[in-house]
């Protein structure tokens, strides 16, 4: 099975003490080149962060890819990076990462304005389910990663969603510290969420990836691949957007991409 061939990556003591191997770094910097961006102090925290993150979720390739040790760093590295101030285990929730070779199909449901549900295939990239499981296109994963400046990241994108589901509802807000950052985080996403309605309503042209206007919480998902991808650019047109997802990300993109 795919998940023995894992279990040969990493000794049982390993998977318990969660350690980062240093040869590693050789493959983080030449598969996720945001990696090398970061400061020294967060690269050793995301260290830390991919070991935990490895020795809790199990990890399996599908349709016949056989995962590698790269994959599941280049998944491992992406995913942390969203939770790098967390305590504990990056994603608590999270079981199974399943990765395709490229674009999987699903069955989606439909419902229409008179109570008529129906059913078709379609194909994804990604996943997320709130039952603790993430399904990505290894193909889009890899490109995602070595792409840091189109903010088009599947990873970040599905592991938002993870985020999303953490407070039991998957509506765009994650879970927030405070009743006071509730209300400041729906203020300032529910008003770009309008203007970026009206926006691509007009036709312009929108920094943020249209597919964002499916619903809220794929503005956050897509709003996630542009802080950490087009910092510069997000703070410049949607100042307070970009400050609620430092706030809430712990970090700043724009100081150390450049």
């Amino acid at each position: 099975m795919i998940w023995q061939k894992i279990k040969e990556f990493f000794s049982d003591e390993e998977q318990v003490e969660a350690v980062f191997k240093e040869e590693w770094i050789v493959l983080l910097r030449e598969n996720v080149p945001l990696y090398s961006h970061l400061p020294e102090d967060l690269r050793l925290l995301l260290n830390e962060r991919i070991a935990r993150f490895i020795s809790s979720t199990r990890f399996e390739g599908c349709n016949g890819l056989d995962l590698t040790e790269e994959m599941i760093l280049t998944v491992a590295a992406q995913a942390c990076m969203l939770v790098l101030h967390r305590k504990g285990e990056p994603y608590p929730e999270l079981r199974n990462v399943y990765l395709y070779p490229s674009t999987f199909s699903s069955v989606q449901k439909r419902q229409d304005a008179f109570g008529i549900v129906t059913e078709a295939e379609v194909h994804r990239l990604g996943e997320s389910w709130e039952t603790g499981t993430v399904i990505l296109s290894w193909s889009s994963v890899e490109h995602g990663a070595r792409n840091i400046h189109d903010a088009e990241n599947v990873t970040f994108h599905e592991f938002a969603h993870q985020l999303d589901h953490e407070d039991g509802a998957t509506d765009g807000a994650p879970g927030l510290p405070s009743r006071e950052a509730y209300r400041s985080w729906a203020r300032v996403f529910r008003e770009n969420y309008a203007d970026f309605h009206k926006l691509l309503e007009s036709g312009k042209k929108t920094l943020i990836d249209p597919y964002g206007a499916t619903n809220p919480a794929e503005f956050f998902a897509v709003v996630t691949e542009t802080f950490f991808e087009k910092p510069r650019q997000l703070r410049r047109k949607h100042p307070d957007l970009y400050g609620e997802m430092k706030e809430f990300y712990g970090l700043d993109p724009e100081a150390w991409k450049g």
